[in-house]
């Protein structure tokens, strides 16, 4: 399974590292393109969530962001997103967010 996380924030990209080693990063939505999970930061990337589903609709798309921005997570869920998470809980566990165990 590639994993391929839209992730700016380095030390959240060294927490995804840590717990799913062979993810690779990207920076736009175009670079998403070959991953059967898509990890995104819809703080850092608001409308990734609909690019993203429309390049790989295949995808399972996991995404997390503040949890005092539930509207951004409901949106993420409405453009496509299989999972959308508070920040905190996704840290909790990557990889078993990844899985879908959350």
């Amino acid at each position: 399974m590639r994993v391929v996380a839209l992730v700016g924030d380095l030390l959240d990209r060294s927490k995804i590292a840590a717990a799913i080693p062979d993810t690779a990063f990207a920076s736009t939505p175009e670079e998403c393109a070959d991953a059967d999970t898509v990890v995104i930061d819809v703080k850092a990337h608001p409308d990734a969530v609909a690019a993203v589903r429309e390049l790989v609709p295949a995808a399972r798309l996991v995404v997390y962001g503040r949890h005092d921005n539930p509207e951004a997570l409901a949106a993420a869920t409405s453009s496509g997103a299989a999972t959308a998470l508070p920040r905190s809980r996704f840290f909790h566990d990557p990889a078993a967010a990844i899985r879908g165990d959350e």
